[in-house]
């Protein structure tokens, strides 16, 4: 049995939500370096080119790359050899995006209650996705989560005899219906199957993947090929400004399902699409 300090769990999410906010992933980062050097649209590419400016000052200066820091959301991967020792692992994880919200002056943007909407002071709670795994380590991955693009997240239930081409002309819509609002180049994840929360937790962790990872397999990774491609013939480009870049990615994960029938989410990020992660 492996132990880990629940001090150390705290230190690691905040220099996570620090890192996260500030610096995109290398593979976000060429994504939009190539999406620059195909983008047809003069004022799309400006939009683009501002864009990998902005990343790169924000990067160099220590500096968010949007001013939405987001709702912290946290995936992590607990190995059931590990002991965590010396606290309470939501308490340190929430201890840890307190401390890197305030001590990186990242904004606010968590209210208490969705009516009451009083304003924590510190972005917690986060919202954390905890699984058990073999092995001894924790793997931690945070990913905030700004709203003008989880705004335009959708979600519908599929009778049985729905084609597949049904589910890809659903997430078309959903980009369409979202046009420039989630501050495209987008990345779209998209969970099928399972219940109504599987499917939402797929589509949220299918975000968390790098850009240019293989598909679940060459099925969803043809249907990602197809849907990505009629995004971008949508013609909303860069910024809602015009263009043949509105999506860098479309990334689908699958799950068994009912036999009644078949949710599928789809979570909307924007070119800000931010993650970090590190192992304990």
């Amino acid at each position: 049995m492996r132990e880990i300090k629940a001090g150390d769990i705290t230190a690691a999410v905040e220099a996570l939500c620090i890192r996260a906010a500030t610096v995109l992933t290398d593979d976000m980062r060429q994504a939009l370096d190539r999406a620059y050097e195909r983008e047809v649209s003069p004022a799309g590419r400006a939009a683009l080119k501002d864009i990998c400016d902005n990343f790169r000052c924000a990067g160099a200066e220590n500096l968010p790359i949007c001013q939405d820091t987001g709702m912290t959301v946290i995936f992590a991967r607990l190995g059931q050899e590990v002991h965590i020792t010396g606290g309470d692992f939501t308490q340190a994880v929430n201890e840890g995006v307190r401390r890197g919200y305030t001590g990186g002056c990242l904004r606010k943007s968590v209210v208490s209650d969705p009516f009451r909407r009083v304003n924590t002071g510190d972005n917690t709670p986060a919202v954390i996705h905890l699984s058990l795994v073999p092995g001894d380590e924790l793997r931690l991955t945070v990913a905030p989560k700004g709203f003008g693009s989880e705004n335009k997240s959708a979600m519908k239930m599929f009778l049985p005899s729905a084609p597949q081409s049904a589910f890809e002309d659903f997430i078309v819509d959903v980009a369409r219906q979202a046009g420039g609002n989630p501050c495209p180049p987008m990345v779209l994840g998209v969970g099928i199957g399972g219940t109504v929360e599987k499917a939402a937790l797929m589509a949220k962790e299918a975000l968390t993947m790098p850009i240019d990872a293989e598909a679940q397999d060459g099925f969803y990774g043809e249907m990602e090929d197809r849907v990505l491609e009629r995004i971008n013939a949508l013609g909303i480009g860069p910024q809602g400004f015009g263009g043949t870049v509105t999506a860098l990615k479309v990334r689908i994960l699958a799950a068994p399902c009912h036999i009644a029938g078949t949710p599928c989410v789809v979570n909307m990020g924007c070119h800000a699409t931010r993650h970090a992660s590190a192992v304990l």
